[in-house]
């Protein structure tokens, strides 16, 4: 075993040398404190040993007697060593335990608690300063509860953030007790999922940009084939598959959020109009604000809402109400509020079952499994639309309006 570091190895010649002294090593009774240090120590590490085996020859001894039958010097030191790993295991339990610090505060404040009331009632006037000790020692014992389950909150944050599905969102690991730990499996859950999701989105991006290609030919070859109503057949299931996968791919596109966006200036008035046709009355309302927006994605939200919206409306009972309309004031007082546009397209059809509106804008959902892909499509269009609000900061208000269904986007 390597001993102790000598308390003169630290000696400077230079410094401890006097005026013509060359090496005050040269002094005899340098040497001899040097020496009595090391016989000092030497002493002290015989000692130590020397009362080990004292103790291993004790125990020995009573082994030998009978005095302790079964429990000789091996016992007693296996049985020493147990006493030590219980110990350091529960004062490791101790430290990384909520339930035991709490367990620790209660006691804490039942004694300090007690040791008051004790004080108070042998002391004239005692109640006078007690009770508001009393209330003092209880709210430091709050404090230290509330501090303790302090992270609960941010695991309640995590929890609504996943749910949304943020799940770029990681909880701060304050303490290595249960909280802790269960914010690391949060953490972890939040990574694994991303993966998954990641993988799956990587796969369908490959898929949708290698069936451009073969779909692509195809087309090519069915305008070969002679006209008649196999052709436009042909050519119309080869149009709805090249729309199915141009929708993949621009959903897979904005699963990136705002990163997605081209930004300018766009006047959502100006938009609407384009889309005033047969069955649509159209509302803009004065004074629209020019709004930094994707004058392509929102040009495709529009779209997809308007056809879907006449794809379900009863000319019967009215048309397609596309509405566009200011919200909010001018920040011209400096009050911190800005002015939007809101968004609103009818129909008056049937509507959707209230069990299918939390549903409604999922990849591939569509209230009614039954109906034939050319009457209802394949249940992109709202994840589009979805996808194109949220990705400018907004979400689809989906309502059925008595009669007929209802979406509003609102943008700012």
């Amino acid at each position: 075993m390597k001993g102790p570091r000598h308390p003169y190895d630290h000696w400077d010649p230079r410094r401890a040398a006097g005026p013509g002294d060359d090496d005050p090593r040269c002094d005899p009774h340098w040497h001899a404190r040097r020496d009595a240090w090391w016989l000092r120590m030497h002493e002290e590490r015989l000692n130590h040993h020397r009362r080990k085996l004292d103790k291993m020859r004790r125990w020995a001894e009573r082994e030998a007697r009978g005095a302790a039958r079964g429990r000789g010097w091996r016992w007693h030191l296996r049985a020493r060593n147990r006493w030590h790993q219980r110990w350091h295991r529960h004062h490791a339990m101790f430290r990384h335990s909520l339930g035991a610090r709490l367990i620790a505060i209660f006691i804490v404040l039942a004694c300090v608690s007690s040791g008051i009331l004790w004080g108070a009632m042998n002391v004239a006037y005692g109640l006078l300063w007690a009770v508001p000790l009393l209330l003092l020692v209880t709210g430091v014992a709050y404090a230290g509860i509330r501090h303790m389950v302090g992270p609960l909150h941010q695991l309640a944050i995590g929890a609504e953030a996943f749910g949304r599905g943020d799940l770029s969102h990681r909880i701060i690991v304050h303490h290595d007790d249960e909280i802790g730990d269960l914010a690391l499996r949060f953490n972890q859950m939040a990574e694994d999922i991303q993966a998954m999701l990641d993988g799956k989105r990587a796969l369908l991006l490959a898929i949708s940009h290698e069936l451009r290609s073969p779909l692509t030919r195809a087309r090519l070859h069915a305008e070969l084939v002679d006209e008649g109503p196999s052709k436009e057949a042909l050519l119309q299931e080869l149009a709805q598959m090249r729309e199915l996968i141009s929708a993949l791919l621009e959903s897979e596109r904005l699963g990136s959020g705002h990163r997605a966006l081209q930004l300018d200036d766009c006047d959502l008035g100006a938009l609407a109009r384009e889309h005033e046709q047969a069955g649509v009355a159209l509302h803009i309302g004065a004074g629209l604000p020019m709004l930094r927006l994707d004058r392509m994605r929102v040009q495709l939200l529009l779209r997809n809402l308007v056809s879907n919206a006449l794809r379900h409306n009863d000319p019967a009972a009215g048309p397609v109400l596309l509405s566009v309309e200011r919200e909010g004031e001018a920040d011209e007082a400096g009050d911190g509020r800005s002015s939007g546009v809101k968004v609103t397209v009818r129909d008056h059809g049937p509507g959707v079952p209230p069990d299918c509106l939390s549903q409604l804008g999922q990849p591939f959902f569509r209230p009614d499994e039954a109906r034939a892909r050319s009457e209802g499509g394949v249940g992109l269009g709202l994840s589009l639309c979805r996808l194109v609000a949220e990705a400018h900061g907004s979400r689809l208000e989906l309502r059925n309006a008595q009669p007929g269904f209802e979406v509003v986007v609102r943008f700012r």
